[in-house]
């Protein structure tokens, strides 16, 4: 069970915006697409940084709304957890756990973005695996 087999199945396509992009420029994105995050990357799709909808609630609460013309780059999250696609779901999950985030982007051997998995993602591969195990047992009990 790797990051891979996720990827595999849920694709690799992943949203991203540029650090000057404003904060009002990426709620609309967040709100448009559904999503929780953005990975913040340079024009060779290098990750820079993550802007998750928690860090701009957080920033508005301090600062008021006038920063929603600020750029992204002064409220993303620059020291950004990575996992690969070799690394496996336990793996991510500790990553998740560990560092209390919901979102980890995939990075390739050269560093660059190649896609995204959020707890959802890990929790219904878990889910998955657990109900065909149950099958399989089900199935070599009844032989």
């Amino acid at each position: 069970m790797t990051v891979k087999s996720i990827l595999d199945q849920k694709g690799r396509s992943v949203v991203t915006i540029l650090r000057s992009d404003s904060l009002r420029e990426a709620i609309d994105i967040l709100a448009t697409k559904r999503i929780g995050a953005l990975v913040v990357v340079d024009s060779s799709n290098q990750v820079e940084g993550i802007l998750s909808e928690r860090d701009i609630v957080r920033v508005i609460s301090k600062q008021g709304v006038s920063v929603l013309e600020d750029a992204a780059e002064s409220v993303m999250t620059r020291s950004v957890v990575t996992c690969e696609e070799h690394h496996t779901i336990p793996r991510v999950m500790e990553l998740m756990t560990d560092g209390r985030f919901r979102h980890l982007p995939v990075v390739d051997d050269s560093s660059k973005l190649s896609g995204m998995i959020s707890i959802g993602d890990v929790v219904r591969r878990r889910i998955e695996d657990a109900e065909r195990e149950a099958e399989d047992v089900k199935a070599y009990l009844t032989m």
